[in-house]
């Protein structure tokens, strides 16, 4: 990057920030990312991990929202990123067996009518099965976990999931196969500028110190909550303000709740959602203002206790404190406006220009990363001196999706030849996809990386090692909380294997034993004051504590 100049510069390494570094490559464009932290380490790992239309959208009459993101929820299951996202049954619960069923029945109606629309369009399968309605006798079947007055019958509907950390990284990963120049832990400290101009970036490379420029033609600001951070650099606060929302999640068991499908239930703010997730559930999620500490938001008692009050409202079995392996805490970056509730507040993004060589993009939903990515370089391109082709993204699968069908069919076969049991084959395929055949061969090489990772026996001491060599993971804090889901999937929240862990990568990045020590104790203080931050009774109690843990690498 620092070499020459730069058609497009990008700031931020979230999902819609390597988005547009992947749409911008993709059009033969010479283009550098810069991200502070680790790709995916803000709200971009942080999410409910669904693709989704956004079925509560329709009840807000959003309908050109809710039928962009069912679009892109095709594309990505069956195109784009099939090895990372796969269709997830929700039950809906109804209470009243006529009047709620007809209301809802022509809502979900509706959602599969503009998902079969969505994927006439983009020249996709749709992805999903539709809908189907419930007797009260198959929903207690289907979830026997339910009490026995939650639902007089049900509508079950499909959405999908992702791992949202892994499938951002692997954007990171598609856009620098395509040319871009990707780099994380290397902060932005200021704007370049002739005149009015924005003509890139100084950056700074946290695991050194040392600042270089970065020159480019067009710098487009993809930072989520931190647009307002980012825009005051150029002595603007832009078009538009960013408002954080704070979801919190817990993680329990699969075993806790009874039941083969997910649920979606109101509540008296938004929606409630128990999502399948491997061995686990995903329950969530709040919608809280939030104002303090944008890069560790903490959940507090009271907004786990908010969750836990409202999924026992309908379980037979409650589920205690004891229940919960993990927990985070994200935050949706919102567009302002005149609503005091952040529930209410839009999911649309916003593009603009607010000086010269410079894009903003603001906004949106995860599930709509292509679009706004490709609305942001649309915007980008047309100050450019020379004539642009327009996105291709909506054919371009992400690394290790391209053959992912024939890879799945063929899994017998590599388990066979590597020696590795089928389940475990099956689960690199849902992580890697085709590259499956690169972790493998790490295993040919060193036996010993077949072997479980002790304290998280789901993971391969491979994925580790693969996580340093192909996937940029510079610390183990990236592998245990975003290479790997181990910090929310154990109920020590990783601790346990943290050691294996810092071991294994010094083998790959040369640490000597007194980095192996550095790390480890790193990542003991960041669960420390996690635990901590959660027991605490509200959000600037649980701010403070959660903040005692330093960042792995200072950012000053």
């Amino acid at each position: 990057m620092r070499s020459g100049e730069l058609d497009v510069l990008v700031i931020g390494g979230g999902v819609v920030g390597t988005g547009a570094a992947l749409d911008a490559a993709t059009r033969g464009l010479r283009v550098g990312l810069l991200e502070a932290r680790d790709f995916a380490s803000g709200t971009s790992s942080r999410s409910s991990k669904l693709v989704h239309g956004g079925l509560r959208y329709l009840e807000m009459l959003d309908f050109a929202l809710v039928r962009e993101a069912l679009k892109e929820r095709g594309l990505i299951l069956t195109r784009l990123a099939p090895h990372l996202a796969r269709p997830v049954p929700f039950l809906y619960p109804l209470k009243n067996p006529v009047v709620e069923r007809a209301y809802v029945g022509a809502g979900v109606l509706l959602y599969d009518a503009m998902a079969v629309a969505g994927a006439v369009q983009g020249g996709h399968p749709r992805g999903v099965p539709l809908h189907r309605h419930l007797t009260k006798k198959q929903v207690k079947r289907a979830v026997p976990a339910l009490k026995k007055d939650a639902a007089s019958g049900a509508i079950q509907y499909y959405d999908a999931q992702i791992d949202d950390a892994r499938h951002t990284m692997g954007l990171a990963r598609t856009a620098a196969a395509y040319g871009a120049h990707v780099a994380s832990r290397c902060r932005v400290v200021d704007v370049l500028r002739e005149g009015e101009r924005v003509v890139g970036a100084v950056a700074e490379d946290l695991e050194t110190g040392d600042r270089f420029e970065v020159r480019a033609q067009q710098v487009i600001n993809a930072t989520g909550v931190w647009t307002d951070d980012t825009q005051a650099m150029v002595g603007e606060r832009g078009q538009f303000k960013v408002r954080a929302s704070k979801g919190i999640h817990l993680v329990v068991p699969k075993d806790r709740i009874a039941s083969t499908t997910g649920m979606i239930m109101r509540t008296e703010k938004s929606v409630l959602f128990v999502i399948p997730w491997g061995r686990h559930w995903i329950i969530g999620t709040t919608d809280t203002d939030w104002d303090l500490d944008k890069a560790h938001p903490a959940a507090s008692s009271r907004d786990i206790d908010y969750v836990l009050d409202h999924v026992n409202a309908v379980l037979e079995r409650p589920l205690t404190r004891e229940d919960v392996e993990g927990v985070y805490a994200g935050l949706r970056p919102l567009l302002s406006g005149e609503s005091d509730s952040t529930s209410k507040l839009s999911r649309e993004h916003v593009v603009g220009h607010p000086a010269p060589g410079l894009v903003v993009v603001a906004g949106g939903k995860y599930t709509t990363y292509r679009v706004m990515a490709e609305d942001a370089v649309d915007e980008a391109v047309r100050a450019l001196p020379f004539r642009v082709p327009d996105s291709c993204t909506e054919d371009v699968p992400m690394v290790g999706a391209a053959g992912y069908e024939a890879a799945w069919n063929a899994r017998v076969r590599t388990a066979e030849a590597s020696g590795l049991h089928v389940a475990r084959i099956e689960h690199l395929l849902g992580r890697f996809g085709t590259d499956v055949d690169d972790v493998v061969a790490l295993v040919a090489r060193r036996p010993d990386l077949g072997q479980p990772l002790p304290g998280a026996e789901d993971y391969l001491q491979a994925e580790v090692v693969y996580a340093c060599t192909h996937e940029g993971a510079r610390h183990v804090e990236d592998v245990l909380a975003r290479r790997t889901r181990i910090s929310i999937e154990t109920f020590d929240r990783g601790v346990a294997a943290a050691r294996p862990t810092a071991e294994l990568m010094a083998s790959v990045l040369g640490w000597g034993e007194d980095q192996v020590e550095r790390e480890v104790q790193h990542y003991l203080k960041r669960v420390e004051a996690e635990r901590e931050s959660q027991q605490q009774p509200d959000d600037e109690t649980a701010d403070a504590v959660r903040l005692g843990a330093p960042e792995v690498v200072p950012i000053s």
